[in-house]
């Protein structure tokens, strides 16, 4: 079953203006050097004071106007046992290692139906999930390198699966045969990403804090998937995670894999689904048979970061990683939805 957490509230205390950004980042879809496994479990556990700041946030207007929002937290219960880990498994696969188990979704009758058709692409090259009819979530490092927002962030555009319509020529109809989605590219009127992810204020690029929410100008009238509370891998429904995206190396085809989790920690799990640049920022769901229901429920419970490279003992090692939504991220999402916190209560 769903286990439903109380969730702390985030609370807007003031917002001010800031300059306007250069874009003039070069998206980069692969990390380096960010705070692996082991360095996770040596991180504090950030104060209130910390997490405020961490939590505050910036947001960008399609005009290229900048503002902060600076948040309080209220009813959070701090956890006093640090950054936990579970070790699960050894290294197996790389990005693609041995048998490559992700699943092209080619037929038009899936792709444009629910959950498919709540995976999107990002202009700048990534992946991103409906969570509403107007908006998108997706990695922090598809906008913004730590420093600067990406070139192409200024006239952000989102691309929803187009479902065929009458009067489409054999152009379309040779597009099904060959599993090549169309897309119908929305204007972003806003981006929203926290302040714990900018390199100014965790000193490094904070994994942790890697997703982003866009608002889109226009609403859609598609299904849209649910947020979860991202829950431990003991609890994990059915142990597997599971998650669509556009894959570099697959030009223009939606992209499905499922996978258990390795390893965790409280901000992160580590995992092996086979991904390559592109997929980047796809929502990671849960699903569950609810009793007495035929149906599947989905919920995302994680944003996928990509393959990362990071210090181990003095060596490099490669993962696949995903930015798990804590109760705190699920607040933070939830008030950048539907502008307050009523609407959040329940995880």
């Amino acid at each position: 079953t769903w286990h439903l957490k109380k969730i702390p509230q985030i609370v807007s205390e003031r917002t001010f203006s800031l300059d306007s950004p250069k874009f003039e980042a070069k998206t980069k879809l692969e990390l380096n050097s960010v705070c692996g496994i082991e360095c996770q479990r040596k991180l504090p556990v950030p104060s209130l004071s910390d997490l405020k700041d961490l939590l505050s946030y910036e947001t960008v207007f399609e005009n290229g106007t900048r503002t902060l929002t600076e948040v309080n937290v209220l009813g959070l219960a701090l956890d006093p046992a640090g950054n936990i880990t579970t070790r699960r498994s050894s290294r197996k696969k790389r990005q693609i290692y041995g048998t490559d188990s992700r699943f092209s979704i080619y037929d038009k009758r899936f792709m444009t139906n629910f959950p498919f058709n709540t995976a999107v692409k990002i202009s700048t090259g990534c992946s991103g999930i409906l969570i509403s009819p107007k908006h998108v979530l997706t990695a922090a490092h598809c906008l913004h390198n730590g420093k600067d927002y990406v070139k192409g962030s200024k006239r952000l555009r989102v691309g929803l699966m187009k479902t065929k319509s009458r009067g489409d020529g054999m152009k379309r109809k040779g597009a099904k045969r060959n599993g090549m989605p169309s897309f119908q590219w929305t204007r972003v009127k806003s981006t929203h990403i926290p302040k714990g992810w900018f390199k100014g204020v965790s000193g490094d690029i904070a994994l942790d804090y890697d997703y982003a929410v866009l608002e889109l100008k226009r609403p859609h009238k598609r299904k849209y998937m649910e947020l979860g509370i991202s829950p431990t891998i003991k609890m994990m429904p059915g142990s597997m995670i599971h998650f669509s995206g556009f894959d570099n190396d697959r030009s223009g085809q939606l992209v499905y894999r499922f996978c258990s989790i390795s390893d965790e920690s409280n901000d992160l799990f580590y995992q092996y689904c086979d991904a390559e640049p592109g997929s980047t920022g796809s929502g990671v769901y849960l699903r569950l048979k609810e009793p007495n229901k035929r149906k599947w429920k989905r919920k995302i419970i994680a944003v996928f970061s990509g393959h990362q490279w990071v210090d181990v003992n003095g060596e490099q090692q490669d993962y696949n990683v995903a930015v798990r939504i804590t109760p705190l991220k699920y607040a933070q999402i939830c008030f950048w939805i539907h502008g307050n916190d009523e609407n959040c209560t329940q995880g």
